[in-house]
Parts: C-alpha cells; sequence; structure tokens
C-alpha cells in the first residue's frame, strides 16, 4: 500500500531516489522491479512490475477496433518501460517519459495505493490546486455511483 505526497528531486542523469519508506517494500512485493509509462494527466505512472502485468493483460483484450482503446493501448503499452530500482533505491526515468511529464529537477511522488504518480512540482501544485477549486456539485455529479454513498 503506497500513499502520501512526497517531494523528491532528480538528479542531473535523470535518477529518482525511491523514498526510504516504500524501497523494503518495493523490494518484497517485486524485487524491486518497477514499470513506468505515461497518465494522460500529464504525469507518469509508477508500478510494481506485478501490478502493471494485470493491468497489460486487460488493456491487451480491450478491443482493437474500438478507436478510445487502441489509443489508451498505444499510449500505456507503448510508453511503458520497466525501470528496476537499484542498491540506493533509485530509478532512471527514460528521457521521453521525463519529457512528457516535463520533469525538471523538482518533482512531486503521489502514492496511489497500488501504483505511484510522478508529477513535476509546478504541475502537481497548479492541478491540485485548480482541483481544490473545483465546484464541488459538479464533482459529485461525475462520481460512480459506488463512491456517493462512500463516508470518509
Amino acid at each position: 500500500m503506497f500513499r502520501g505526497v512526497t517531494n523528491l528531486n532528480l538528479d542531473s542523469k535523470g535518477r529518482l531516489a525511491m523514498p526510504t519508506r516504500y524501497r523494503e517494500r518495493l523490494r518484497e512485493c517485486c524485487d524491486s522491479q518497477l514499470l513506468t509509462t505515461i497518465d494522460t494527466d500529464g504525469c507518469l505512472l509508477i508500478y510494481p512490475l506485478p501490478e502493471w502485468q494485470e493491468i497489460e493483460r486487460k488493456l491487451a483484450r480491450m478491443p482493437s477496433f474500438n478507436k478510445t482503446a487502441r489509443r489508451l493501448q498505444r499510449l500505456l503499452i507503448g510508453h511503458a518501460t520497466e525501470t528496476d530500482m537499484d542498491a540506493q533505491g533509485r530509478i532512471l526515468l527514460p528521457p521521453p517519459l521525463r519529457d512528457f511529464a516535463q520533469l525538471e529537477k523538482h518533482t512531486v511522488l503521489i502514492g496511489q495505493s497500488n501504483k505511484f504518480e510522478l508529477w513535476d512540482e509546478t504541475r502537481w501544485n497548479e492541478q491540485r490546486q485548480e482541483w481544490l477549486q473545483a465546484d464541488n456539485e459538479l464533482m459529485l455529479d461525475d462520481l460512480p455511483d459506488d463512491f456517493k454513498n462512500l463516508s470518509i
């Protein structure tokens, strides 16, 4: 289970040091094998490899004649890159993925239960502010029915 927001810096080679609190869990659950791909919101998604393999199987079974499904397959599977964590807990983010997410030095890693989102810090702050200012009524209308009865 990955949760929380962490500000991190990319080094000059495009490496990201995973927070210490996640490293042992990642070694246990996936032998430090991660998969990084793009997200349509403009960030990167970082999955433990077994989690990604399940998603990839579902994506591959989507109908290839459905334009939206095919677009998702091309984007998510096409950009998928294995990124193993080294002994120091770092992962190397390939230039095409860093370019897509406009990652420079300052980044934000967001735990999302079974995966992470990696954002450029400025873009994250802007997007978060936009989400926080969004009209709450509109958000409720967009929620799936299962969430409308959720109490938190």
